[in-house]
């Protein structure tokens, strides 16, 4: 049995993810920050559909946690698995928030930094050794890196740093025959930086050629079928699911 790491998996698209990879036959590690009951939830629904799942809490914005994540994670696979190796990691786990840059924050340009940028950077560095042959890691990109809209430079900013550094890992980790690419969503419906504004919803829905906001399964398919076989040639690239988003 495949086993996978999803950050952030408590809500949103990692939750969505999390399932689809469920569904797949996949085993399922899930992280957490503050959603631990949701991310119990996850696990019983998971359990309750014959899947395999376990959550771990997981901060991606404390790096020197990261060592004793990865142990964690070598005595889960194996006692609930018997696996001594990792199949795919998608790095998912975000936070958002709409501000103009004239009034943006240092400190929120850090904690976002440190989510979306170096939590990431160093959370495949920790979980590297673990990875087999054949192994898949999604980095979770935005299509803000794209499309330029008004208050999000920050996370655009990091996003992009994220697309950038996916290519690096995929050349750097491509003896080892690993595979990275970015999905980058367009907008979809979830409750991050406090959901999507009605009249964002509205643009949205007026420049994507498919008509509609974008929905946590619309993503969560994408990933999972680039964590298995299916997509196996598939590297180093920058997937958009955004519905046709400003074309």
């Amino acid at each position: 049995m495949q086993t996978v790491i999803v950050t952030g998996a408590s809500r949103g698209i990692g939750r969505a993810i999390a399932r689809a990879c469920a569904t797949r036959g996949m085993a399922v590690i899930a992280t957490y920050r503050t959603g631990a009951a949701d991310a119990a939830a996850l696990v019983e629904e998971i359990a309750t559909s014959g899947g395999q799942a376990e959550a771990l809490y997981l901060d991606v914005a404390q790096t020197d946690s990261f060592a004793a994540f990865g142990e964690q994670v070598r005595a889960v696979a194996s006692r609930r698995w018997s696996a001594s190796a990792l199949a795919g990691l998608v790095n998912n786990a975000g936070e958002g928030g709409f501000e103009p840059i004239e009034t943006f924050g240092e400190d929120a340009f850090d904690a976002l930094y440190r989510v979306h940028l170096k939590g990431p950077f160093f959370l495949t560095q920790t979980l590297l050794p673990m990875f087999a042959r054949g192994s898949s890691i999604v980095n979770i990109g935005s299509a803000t890196t794209r499309v330029a809209s008004v208050g999000v430079a920050p996370y655009a900013a990091f996003k992009g740093g994220l697309e950038t550094l996916t290519r690096y890992m995929a050349k750097e980790f491509g003896p080892r025959g690993i595979r990275v690419n970015t999905v980058a969503p367009g907008a979809i419906r979830t409750n991050l930086a406090g959901g999507i504004p009605e009249e964002f919803e509205v643009m949205v829905e007026r420049e994507t050629a498919l008509g509609r906001v974008g929905e946590v399964g619309d993503v969560a398919g994408v990933v999972a079928s680039l964590l298995g076989t299916d997509w196996a040639w598939v590297n180093a690239q920058r997937i958009e699911v955004s519905g046709g988003y400003f074309i």
